[in-house]
């Protein structure tokens, strides 16, 4: 395991205590501190992009101080355990992941999905443990925060903390959104709507540029997305590729027709202003 810059025993042990809290109980650890920082805050590769609200220089120098490291993750890897207290929170630099919550008999209703520029773990911060689960969808890049550093955030720098407001208050729309789905739509809607949900976000991301947007999640993550069955799910993605508005790979969905895919499930679309990064 990397360890930061110094590599003195004291300091990798004050990262490594709290930061093993966050994942799985009884799984090697798939993740490790960065040596170095690859990413100041400054230059950033997320910042330009027009999905996101510019900074004014005071507190761009603050999140650099909040801003611990960064951590690499694995595919496969739950970055934050249901019922977990951490001592970090997290933005997302590079990769996908999604959050999930289990039944005692193992069935899994996955909540929502992560890609760069979300904040993960804010929930933990705030409650005092996680009350879903996150696992890494394909090998991430973790911006690393300490969560005692939220009540400074929240008292000297008011800009940031409505930031963090927004980004519950968009968090709980997606969940809306969701849940309409879930209730309401059919299940070729619902599964219309959640890919092109997904693909709308991604490409606010940064993620695919003009190519066709890459989901790297199997039928599976759909089924548990959606509350349907394995096999339910398969016919309906098969109906889905025979309007050619998706493809199937061995990577995960391609999408081919994103308005298609929207006129189907009767969804406008996102229509969001620029969010803030922290």
């Amino acid at each position: 395991m990397d360890v930061t810059p110094g590599g003195t025993a004291a300091p990798l042990k004050r990262f490594l205590a709290p930061l093993g809290q966050g994942f799985r109980r009884g799984v090697e650890l798939s993740a490790r501190l960065v040596a170095t920082r690859q990413y100041p805050c400054e230059k950033c590769p997320l910042r330009p992009l027009p999905a996101f609200r510019e900074f004014d220089e005071q507190e761009l120098s603050f999140i650099d101080t909040f801003k611990r490291g960064e951590l690499a993750v694995d595919k496969g890897a739950t970055v934050l355990v249901e019922g977990s207290h951490s001592a970090h929170l997290y933005t997302v630099l590079s990769g996908w992941a999604f959050h999930y919550k289990l039944l005692p008999d193992g069935r899994r209703q996955i909540l929502n999905f992560s890609m760069p520029g979300d904040l993960i773990g804010l929930q933990g911060s705030l409650m005092g443990e996680m009350q879903h689960s996150v696992e890494a969808l394909s090998p991430m890049l973790l911006c690393l925060f300490e969560r005692d550093q939220l009540q400074e955030l929240y008292r000297n720098h008011p800009g940031l903390a409505y930031d963090i407001t927004w980004i519950a208050s968009r968090e709980e729309r997606m969940l809306d959104e969701n849940l309409l789905s879930i209730g309401r739509r059919t299940a070729l809607e619902r599964a219309a709507y959640l890919i092109a949900f997904i693909a709308r976000r991604a490409r606010g991301a940064g993620l695919n540029g003009k190519t066709p947007v890459q989901i790297p999640i199997t039928q599976q993550h759909i089924a548990d997305t959606l509350g349907l069955s394995l096999v339910h799910t398969n016919k309906t993605i098969r109906k889905l590729m025979d309007r050619k508005l998706i493809m199937w790979r061995d990577g995960g969905c391609e999408v081919i027709d994103y308005d298609g895919l929207k006129k189907l499930a009767r969804w406008e679309g996102l229509g969001e202003e620029c969010r803030p990064l922290i």
